[in-house]
């Protein structure tokens, strides 16, 4: 193991212990919100593992009420996932060195035409992988994804994993607890059901009161999947046909 990450590691060690010494003190809401936002954006910090373990010491009386638990939990995650979402609006993606090329622009293409097309599953089911959703709430912002949806959405996703993750640290959770891959696959699936539904919900409100409100698709100027499609092949063929002339030139 690289010294570096191993530094990382016991660092983090160090902070979660830390933080459950407070388990008998209010200031352990904080310091959840506090770890859950940081998590948000920067994904070596020990959120999960915090709620699960506080839930725990819960149960025993040792720990605050599972409710406070839980909204705090879920306030730490909505604001870390609304900073990676900032931070990627912020950032001029297509002007990055790896992303200039045919090939770059293509997949940049695709994770557009994915959110604009199915965000909500997408943002929700992230969620409950640490990479993942900075991955998917900084790109979200990068290519433009309606900014009151993508709260809504955060805010949603935010109380399930929230509520998830102090499941996982009672009695009930102790199998996914001890499997922790099962759990994150228990998460993305249940994260993907609610994003569905949700998406669902978000489309009848929007249909119902506000008409006039276009959906994101149309917002983020995405073309529907058969023309999207083609753009990307066509994409994926000039990144090829370039490749091919850059190697006869050599």
């Amino acid at each position: 193991m690289p010294a570096r990450r191993k530094d990382t590691m016991e660092l983090m060690q160090a902070v979660e212990a830390f933080v459950l010494g407070l388990a008998g003190s209010p200031w352990i809401l904080l310091a959840v919100a506090v770890l859950a936002t940081i998590d948000g954006f920067f994904p070596p910090v020990p959120s999960e593992s915090i709620v699960i373990a506080v839930a725990a010491l819960s149960v025993n009386g040792d720990a605050p009420s599972l409710w406070f638990l839980v909204l705090a939990a879920a306030v730490g995650a909505f604001c870390g996932d609304l900073i990676a979402y900032t931070i990627g609006s912020k950032v001029p993606v297509e002007n990055l060195r790896v992303l200039r090329g045919p090939r770059g622009q293509a997949s940049l293409a695709r994770a557009k035409r994915a959110l604009a097309l199915r965000g909500t599953v997408y943002i929700l089911s992230a969620r409950f992988i640490p990479i993942g959703r900075v991955a998917v709430n900084m790109t979200a912002g990068a290519v433009g994804y309606p900014r009151k949806r993508f709260i809504a959405i955060a805010a949603i996703a935010a109380v399930v994993w929230g509520g998830y993750s102090t499941l996982m640290g009672l009695g009930a959770g102790t199998y996914l607890h001890e499997h922790p891959l099962i759990a994150v696959a228990v998460g993305v699936a249940g994260g993907v059901v609610a994003g569905i539904l949700v998406d669902r919900l978000l489309s009848v409100v929007q249909r119902r009161w506000f008409p006039d409100v276009p959906p994101p698709a149309v917002r983020m100027h995405v073309e529907g999947d058969d023309d999207a499609e083609d753009g990307e092949e066509d994409a994926a063929r000039s990144a090829e046909a370039e490749e091919r002339g850059t190697t006869s030139a050599a």
